[in-house]
Order: structure tokens, then C-alpha cells, then sequence
């Protein structure tokens, strides 16, 4: 986009940083002066509880941003301009108030974003006042990648064929917005604060700096020239809870932190010098466009199954269910794995993905609880939560999503325990009260004698539950509950 605005509004979401930002680049290309906004907006934050990591995780990561646009613009009057209030209305509000012609932006395909877009579309327009977006968030979206039937894929494989197949150092461009930077305006004098504390919003400190991550996207590059040097491993390594193998560039990709197209550079280029583990990463990056593209074009998941024949299955329901679920929350299953995975949750915000299909699949496969408690439970706990990935995660462990496990394929959270934490290295470090149980006996201690337990100072009951569900009774039950999908076949 050539220049043709005097005066525009970049409106920074889930793009939290100045490096490769798509809608910056254009933004700042299309205008003479460019003011940026960002608003906490009330909508969303309203539902938070007053203590949430991905708040603080944003409001440190603003601090960066705006810092960076100062230095980026060369003027101590420029910067961010943050507001809060609803969305929607703050965006009109300032861009009448600030007398742009445009207002940019990155795209969102969430349902409430893309309503909340369209609102913000309507009253723009209403005055006169243009909107652009653009893709950032994903390497490939929407209806970019398709069968030969021109329809949106529902299978993973032949999608990341098509999307290897498709790819470009042109799609993967890094995007300057220095040549662009003299358009940076300094903003109105009114508007030159500080970005709001976490109090000024009506939220509180959480544990974010204790557990030490990273923000910002000086954080994310830490992160990532970390994993850089492990990248080769990361096929032998990402399974296994208590070894050093992800990432961890979850809360980056969510909030923008760091590019999507250097990441997948990156990772591709590692690939075609041979590199199996940046292949095996690749791939994961690749299944996070591919979640992005069924939310987008199929978005009745956002509420209900995928395959809709999977909601005609009958869940366990009224205060039984109640009472499975809340063990299942407070880690308090009687299976050590499964429980040191929600204790690291709970505590941390954070939960390695294998663990995340073990605990997934216990809770509706063991518990025989609807997957979509289990999805609400992630997305007000996780720090890296995003619509599209929880979504297709926990429909892929149900079986009821696009390319998901066949219903029959049931983990069994001993088996999981013993291939994946051999030595229990995770679950002592979340069930310290296990901790001087013998490996053998670790990951099953209901199995062991009287005595074992007593020397290892652990009471059934009483300083760790005993299991709520005999898995083989549960995977019975599971195959019953699942007939009524393979009749309808």
C-alpha cells in the first residue's frame, strides 16, 4: 500500500511487537504520521479474575512496545498511546479524537474479535474513516490454503503437504518498518503517559516474574535463540515433562511478541539443511495455521464439536460430574501424572503439550466429562491460551475434531507415566509427598504394599488420593458412550 493517508491509527493486539509487524509495516507505509494505539479492553478483562498472568504478560510487554517506538520514531513525544475501556468504542473514540482518515490493524478470526471488527468497521465507516487489516498472526490463513476441491482442509497431513508445497521466502519476508520510521507522530500532549500499572486497571501482581518469564519481545528473542541451540533435539526431547525440549514460546506466539514468519523461517531453513528435530518443530508451527484455519472457516467449533455427530454424545451430568471434574481441576485423581500436570497448571500457567493430551484425554475418557469443561478450564488458566489451538487440542483428544485420535484410542495415564516420566522426574517435583516412592511404584501407588507406602511416607486418603476411576472400567464405559457415534455411521 503506497501512501495516501495524512493522518492514520495503528491499533496494536495480538502483535505486541515492532520487528516484522505486518499491519505496522503497512500502516506506517500508507500514512504521513502515524499514531499506535492499544486498549485494554474491558470486554475481555472484565471476565478475568483481578489476578491474571497474560494481563501482566501484556502490560510489562507494552512497556517494551512503547519504548521501542520511541526509539524507532526518534522522539521522546512518541509512543503508544493505551487506553481501557470497551474495544469498540475506544477506537472510534480516538480516532475522531486524533482526526485520522485510517485506522490499521492485524487481523483476528476469533468469533468475538471478528464481531467486535465488524462493529468498529460500521461506526468507522459511519464517519468517514477507513480500516485496513492484514495477516500477521499466521504464516497462512484462512482460505489461502485448500484442497483441489477449493474447500478448507479438515485433515492435517495433506494440509501441511499443500503448505510446504506453497511456502515462499516472499510469504516469509522479514517486514523493516525503519525505512518508514519519520511517520511515527508524536502524540498529542494529552496523551503522553505512562502505560497504566496493573492497579490503574484493577489487576493485580501474579507470580509472572517469580517463575521468570520472559516478556516482551526482547523476551521472546531470549527464548528463541535458547531453543535455537536445542532445536536439533526437539524430535528426542518434546515429549518428555521434565527434560528442557519446548520452546516455550507459547505466550510469544499468543500475544505477538515474536513473528510467526521468522519463527517458520527459521525452522524451514534448519529443515533443508537436514535437521530433523526444526522438521518436527516445524510441523507443530504448521498444525498451529492449520487450528487457525478451522476456527476460521468452520466456526460453529468454537461452541460445539467439529464432526457434529459428536454432540449427540451424553456426558456424565449433575453433581457427580460436578465432583469428577473438580478432583480432576485440583489434581487430585489419585493418577500422578495427571495430577502433577494440573498442579503445574494451577501454579504456573503453563502445561507441557503431552501432558496436556494425557490429562485431556483422562478427563473426558476416563471421567467421561464434556470436553468443553475441560476447554474453559485451559483458557482461564493457561498463559499461552488461544482459541483456536485449545479448541482443536481438546476436540482432538475427544475425537470429535478435524483429524482427531479415533475414538477408541484411549491413553492410559500409567502407560503415559511410565514412558514419558520414566523416572519421575516431573511428578516429584509436583507431588513432593510421592517423592520417595521407587520409580516402579511411582506412577501406580496404589500398586504397592502396605509397607512400600508406609517407608515412603505416604497414606492413600489421607497425603495422596487413591484413584478416582479404575482406567480399564473407564475405557468400557468410554466405548459405550461413544456407540452412539459409530451408529450414525
Amino acid at each position: 500500500m503506497y501512501m495516501q493517508y495524512d493522518t492514520g491509527l495503528m491499533w496494536f493486539r495480538r502483535d505486541l511487537r515492532v520487528e516484522d509487524n505486518a499491519a505496522l509495516h503497512m500502516a506506517l507505509a500508507a500514512c504521513r504520521q502515524l499514531h499506535c494505539v492499544f486498549v485494554f479492553d474491558r470486554d475481555i478483562l472484565d471476565a478475568l479474575p483481578r489476578a491474571d498472568r497474560r494481563v501482566e504478560f501484556i502490560r510489562e510487554s507494552l512497556c517494551e512496545l512503547d519504548a521501542e517506538l520511541r526509539k524507532l520514531a526518534n522522539m521522546p513525544g512518541a509512543g503508544l498511546i493505551v487506553r481501557h475501556g470497551s474495544a469498540a468504542d475506544e477506537i472510534v473514540r480516538l480516532a475522531k479524537a486524533l482526526q485520522v482518515q485510517a485506522v490499521f490493524a492485524a487481523h483476528d478470526d476469533e468469533p468475538k474479535a471478528r464481531e467486535r471488527d465488524s462493529q468498529v468497521l460500521a461506526a468507522l465507516t459511519r464517519s468517514r474513516i477507513g480500516m485496513h487489516t492484514c495477516k500477521d498472526h499466521v504464516v497462512f490463513e484462512r482460505r489461502e490454503i485448500l484442497t483441489q476441491a477449493g474447500t478448507p482442509y479438515g485433515v492435517f497431513t495433506p494440509y501441511k503437504n499443500c503448505w510446504l508445497a506453497n511456502i515462499t521466502a516472499e510469504q516469509l519476508r522479514s517486514l523493516d518498518a525503519t525505512p518508514y520510521a519519520v511517520a511515527l507522530a508524536s502524540r498529542p500532549p494529552e496523551l503522553q503517559l505512562a502505560v497504566p500499572t496493573l492497579a490503574d486497571i484493577g489487576f493485580e501482581k501474579t507470580n509472572l516474574k517469580d517463575l521468570k518469564i520472559p516478556t516482551g519481545a526482547s523476551g521472546a528473542s531470549q527464548l528463541f535463540e535458547d531453543f535455537f541451540e536445542r532445536m536439533d533435539a526437539y524430535g528426542d526431547t518434546r515429549d518428555f515433562p521434565a527434560v528442557k525440549g519446548p520452546s516455550y514460546l507459547g505466550i510469544h506466539l499468543r500475544f505477538g511478541t515474536v513473528s510467526i514468519r521468522q519463527l517458520a523461517a527459521t525452522a524451514l531453513q534448519r529443515q533443508i539443511q537436514g535437521s530433523q528435530g526444526a522438521a518436527v518443530w516445524l510441523s507443530e508451527l504448521i498444525w498451529r495455521d492449520f487450528y487457525a484455519q478451522i476456527l476460521a472457516n468452520f466456526p460453529h467449533v468454537a461452541k460445539g464439536a467439529y464432526k457434529r455427530e459428536y454432540d449427540a454424545i451424553v456426558w456424565e451430568q449433575g453433581a457427580h460430574a460436578e465432583a469428577l471434574f473438580k478432583t480432576w481441576c485440583d489434581g487430585q485423581t489419585g493418577y500422578p501424572l495427571v495430577d502433577a500436570a494440573m498442579a503445574q497448571i494451577n501454579q504456573t500457567g503453563y502445561m507441557h503439550n503431552r501432558l496436556r493430551m494425557v490429562v485431556g484425554s483422562f478427563l473426558v475418557k476416563d471421567l467421561g466429562i464434556d470436553w468443553r469443561w475441560g476447554e474453559r478450564y485451559f483458557a482461564q488458566h493457561l498463559n499461552d491460551f488461544d482459541l483456536s489451538a485449545n479448541n482443536g487440542g481438546w476436540q482432538w483428544v475427544s475425537s470429535s475434531g478435524c483429524d482427531a485420535q479415533p475414538y477408541f484410542r484411549i491413553f492410559n495415564p500409567v502407560r503415559q507415566s511410565e514412558k514419558f516420566d520414566p523416572e519421575g522426574k516431573f511428578i516429584r517435583r509436583y507431588l513432593p509427598q510421592l517423592a520417595k516412592l521407587p520409580n516402579k511404584l511411582l506412577h501406580a501407588p496404589w500398586t504397592a504394599k502396605p509397607l512400600d507406602l508406609r517407608l515412603a511416607g505416604v497414606t492413600l486418603g489421607e497425603n495422596y488420593p487413591a484413584p478416582i476411576v479404575a482406567h480399564d472400567e473407564a475405557r468400557a464405559r468410554t466405548l459405550q458412550r461413544y456407540a452412539v457415534v459409530s451408529a450414525k455411521r
